[in-house]
Order: structure tokens, then sequence, then C-alpha cells
């Protein structure tokens, strides 16, 4: 009787999950709400023919060394910077993501960061539970959302399921892609295309939706946070990374940056050579002006069962031989 290949779940999982592997593999899985050490993924995976990571995970030469028998690595993700697919390759391991349903729960996430962060809500909860609310008098203004501009930079997946959502808000939208959208969609959608400095000049908020890559490492720094307008809003959704958090909180004190909405952060990506290490304090403790959520652009419930079980099906296809459907590499 041939024994079933080890596979290694490092982040908790819905049972469903483990019902589909268990035909098929040895499941390991960590069903605490705890992220396993570096060490303790290595521990379990060192005789593992199957690994499903998520994004606190971080996959390097070093790893895989130590994991000679891997022979699919399942990214239950859309992102995978943490992840050294090249190494991945060399090993002969297949890497793969889940790149189409993560999309709509983002940009959900992304309205509830840019409504609260515009109207000032938070603020508003601090009041009323003060005790100092005595009813309704002029206070707590925003800028609002209508007639506003909103820019964009990023028109992929993750860029389009957000402008679709946005076109009730009679907003003047601007997007900013190498790839321009069709003109079909443009008109639907009532957005232009224009340029990151023409786009970052005329926003009142400017919405992050790119990858984490060398050329949009820091993209939003001391540099491109002067051209924005004068009080404009940035919301991050995307990759910590993207932003020069402390570039941030220094604009946010001088002023020139009216808020800062985010549910990414520098210290998560890890392939990151110097990150920080912990949250800019001065972005904590400015709780006026910014507005963060831990990584939740994904955390619906169904849509997370439904990533892990895609990343699960990759796992199963690559054991048997198949090309995973969400491969990223080439064996």
């Amino acid at each position: 009787m041939n024994q079933k290949p080890k596979v290694v779940i490092t982040h908790w999982v819905h049972p469903e999950v483990i019902d589909y592997l268990n035909p098929y593999c040895e499941v390991i899985s960590n069903q605490t709400q705890e992220t396993l050490s570096r060490q303790q993924v290595i521990k379990r995976s060192k005789d593992a023919q199957g690994l499903m990571v998520f994004m606190p995970d971080h996959i390097d030469e070093q790893f895989l060394e130590a994991c000679p028998k891997l022979k699919v690595i399942s990214g239950a993700l859309r992102g995978y910077d943490n992840f050294d697919v090249e190494a991945c390759t060399k090993h002969n391991i297949w890497f793969t993501i889940v790149p189409d349903l993560l999309a709509a729960p983002t940009a959900e996430l992304t309205i509830g960061l840019l409504l609260i962060l515009a109207r000032r809500m938070l603020e508003g909860d601090r009041l009323i539970r003060s005790g100092n609310f005595q009813g309704w008098k002029p206070q707590l203004y925003s800028t609002g959302l209508l007639n506003k501009t909103l820019g964009i930079i990023g028109m992929g997946k993750l860029g389009k399921a957000l402008v679709k959502r946005l076109v009730g808000f009679e907003m003047d939208l601007l997007y900013t892609d190498i790839i321009p959208l069709t003109p079909q969609q443009e008109k639907d959608w009532k957005i232009s295309r224009t340029t990151l400095e023409d786009l970052l000049k005329k926003s009142d908020y400017v919405v992050l939706m790119v990858p984490l890559v060398a050329d949009t490492y820091h993209l939003i720094n001391e540099n491109t946070i002067k051209l924005m307008k004068p009080n404009g809003f940035l919301i991050n959704p995307c990759r910590g990374s993207v932003v020069d958090e402390k570039a941030v909180a220094t604009a946010i004190k001088s002023g020139h940056l009216a808020g800062y909405a985010a549910d990414v952060f520098e210290m998560e990506d890890w392939a990151i050579a110097n990150r920080p290490q912990t949250i800019n304090q001065g972005l904590l403790t400015d709780t006026n002006h910014t507005f963060f959520t831990p990584h939740l652009g994904s955390a619906v419930n169904e849509v997370r069962r439904d990533i892990a079980l895609e990343a699960a099906k990759n796992i199963v296809q690559g054991l048997a031989k198949q090309i995973p459907q969400g491969a990223i590499n080439q064996l």
C-alpha cells in the first residue's frame, strides 16, 4: 500500500479544506490562530511533499534546502513577494497562487477605509463614547466624497474591482497604469487615464492598487508625497512597502497629508532587506488622521474558504504530476 504524500498547512483553514485533501494526502495542519515560527514550519515540512503557505510565511533558498522533498508550494494568496519563486523553480518545485478571488473583498474593504477616513467616523465614535455628546452641533466637518477627485494607481484586477464600486459615488475618477482600460470601460466607469504625476497633483484621494515589485517599492515617498494636493488623503490596501511609512508620518505631522488609511504594513514584507520591524509610531499615535485594519482585505468567511480550497486543488494537481492551475513558474 502506497503511503500518502505529506502536506503541511501553515495556518488555520476551514475544515472543508482538510476534508478535501484527506483522500489524497496526510495533512499536517496548524488549526490554531497563531503563526508558526519559521523553524516550526521547517520542522513540519522536512519530509513533506506539499506545503500550503499564507501571507506571514517566507520561502527562500535556505528554507528549500531544509525541505528537500517538496514538490509543490501552494500560496493561499495573490501577492507573492515574500516567496522566492526562482528558488522554487531551481529546486523543481511548483509555486502556485490564487489570482482571482481576492479582488472583490479587497475592493469592499478599500471603500470602508475611504469612507471612515474621509468622513471622520472614528473621531465621531470616540466622541459618542466619551460621554460628552449632547446632541448635534457643527463639528467634525469633513471633505466628503461628492465631486471630489479620486485617483487609482494600478488598474489590474484590484483596481477594476474598486472602480466598479466607485461609479455611484459621483466622483471624478482618474487612474494610471501601463495597460489602459478599453475605451468602453473608461466610458462606462467614467474614469480617465493620466500620468502618475498628474494623478497625484489632481487627486483629493489617492488609492494604491499595485503589486510589490522593484518598481513599486516606496512608490509613495517623500518626493511623490510633495506632488500630492495639500490636505490630500492616501489609502493603501495593496502592499505595505509600496509606501514609505516614515515619509507618510512626516507629511501628516506637517499637515501636507490630511490622512492615511491602510490594511497593509512595511513590517509584513519579509523579502525586503532592512524592513521596519514595527509600524511607524508616528502613524499609530495620530489617531485623528490615520485608520488601520489588520490585513483584512480578503477576510470574508466564504472567500477565505474558497481561496484555501483553490490552494488545496493546486497541491493535489502538483502531487499528481499535473501542471497546477495556479502555477506561476515553469518546470
